[in-house]
C-alpha cells in the first residue's frame, strides 16, 4: 500500500472543508490535481470515501474512519518535526500565540529577553481567542501558545507562569461613588448595569461575569468590545466600571491618565496564565526555557502593578 503525506493532507483539507474547490484552495493547488489525488487515495484503499453531491461532499463511513487515523498521523508528522527543530533547545523558528487580552502588555517585556537568549530565533506571533490558538495548536500552527488556564485538554502539556489579579477600573467619581474603603472591592457588590465587557468569546470577559455571580444578559451597558483599551478608554471618561488585569496597569493608564483604579477585596478574583504545547510535541528544553522567559516578564508586570496599586 502506497499512501503519501500529500493524499492525506489534502484528504484532511476536503473532509474539514467539504468542498473540492475550496479544499484546493487551502491546500493551495488546482482543484483538478486535489480531485486526482483523492480518487487515486480511493483506488489505494479499495473503498469510496466521499460522495460527491452537487452542492457540497459528504464523507462515507470509510472517510471518517480515514479522517480519524489521517489527523493522527499528521499529528505525529509534526511531533517529528518538532523533533528536529527544537534539538538545540530554544531556536529555529517558534509560533506563539496569546491571547488579546496578554499580547499587547507581555510582548514587549518578553520579545527583548527571549531575543537576548537567541539573537537568531525568528519568532512569528498570533493574537487570537483562546478557541482560534487551541485549534492552531493542534493543528501545526503554532509551537505553544500562552492563554488562561486550566485549557481543559488532555492533549495539551501546561506551564504555570504567573497569576495576574484583576483590578477594578472607571473615572475617579465612579470609583468613589462605590464608597469602598480599604478593605476592597466586593464583585458581587457591583452593579451589571454599570460593567462594561468584551465581546462574547473573550475568555476576560466570562472571568468577569464568573467572579461577580453575573450572566451576560443581566449587564446592560454590553458594548461588545473587541479590545480592553476601548473599554478602559470608556471607563476612564465615566462610561461605566470594567476589570483590569494587572499586567495591563501601566499601558492603560499611560493611555487614559484619568483612569481610576481599586483593589478588590481578599480573595482577589485573578487569572492563572501559563504556556501550552502538544503532548505529541518533543521538548529538548526550548518549551521549559520559553515558560521561564514568559514568567518573568509577567512578574515583572504584575509586580509593579502591585507596589502601585496598594490597599
Amino acid at each position: 500500500m502506497n499512501i503519501t503525506l500529500r493524499q492525506l493532507t489534502y484528504f484532511i483539507a476536503l473532509a474539514e472543508t467539504r468542498h473540492f474547490g475550496r479544499a484546493a484552495e487551502v491546500v493551495h493547488v488546482s482543484q483538478p490535481a486535489l480531485s486526482v489525488q483523492i480518487r487515486d487515495l480511493e483506488a489505494e484503499l479499495g473503498v469510496q470515501l466521499v460522495e460527491r453531491q452537487p452542492r457540497a461532499v459528504v464523507l462515507t463511513p470509510a472517510g471518517h474512519d480515514l479522517l480519524r487515523h489521517a489527523q493522527r498521523v499528521m499529528q505525529e508528522v509534526s511531533a517529528l518535526r518538532d523533533a528536529a527543530r527544537w534539538q538545540r533547545g530554544l531556536g529555529g523558528r517558534l509560533s506563539l500565540g496569546l491571547i488579546p487580552t496578554v499580547a499587547p502588555y507581555l510582548l514587549p517585556k518578553a520579545l527583548p529577553l527571549i531575543r537576548a537568549q537567541n539573537l537568531t530565533l525568528e519568532i512569528g506571533v498570533r493574537e487570537a481567542r483562546t478557541d482560534r490558538l487551541l485549534a492552531d495548536l493542534e493543528e501545526g500552527r503554532l509551537d505553544a501558545a500562552l492563554v488562561a488556564l486550566p485549557a481543559g485538554r488532555d492533549d495539551l502539556v501546561e506551564a504555570v507562569l504567573f497569576e495576574d489579579r484583576f483590578l477594578l477600573a472607571g473615572s475617579a467619581r465612579q470609583i468613589a461613588a462605590l464608597g469602598v474603603g480599604t478593605e476592597g472591592v466586593r464583585p458581587a457588590s457591583l452593579d451589571p448595569d454599570r460593567l462594561l465587557l468584551l465581546d462574547e468569546g473573550h475568555c476576560l470577559a466570562d472571568q468577569a461575569l464568573e467572579v461577580c455571580g453575573m450572566r451576560r444578559d443581566e449587564t446592560r451597558v454590553d458594548l461588545g468590545a473587541s479590545s480592553l483599551a476601548t473599554l478602559c478608554g470608556l471607563a476612564a471618561e465615566g462610561f461605566g466600571l470594567t476589570f483590569l488585569p494587572e499586567i495591563a496597569l501601566a499601558s492603560e493608564r499611560a493611555a487614559s491618565p484619568s483612569l481610576a483604579v481599586h483593589r478588590f477585596a481578599s480573595p482577589e478574583p485573578a487569572r492563572r496564565l501559563g504556556l501550552v504545547r502538544r503532548r505529541l510535541s518533543r521538548d529538548d528544553g526550548w518549551f521549559e526555557a520559553l515558560a521561564a522567559i514568559l514568567a518573568e516578564a509577567g512578574r515583572s508586570l504584575t509586580d509593579s502593578a502591585r507596589a502601585a496599586v496598594g490597599r
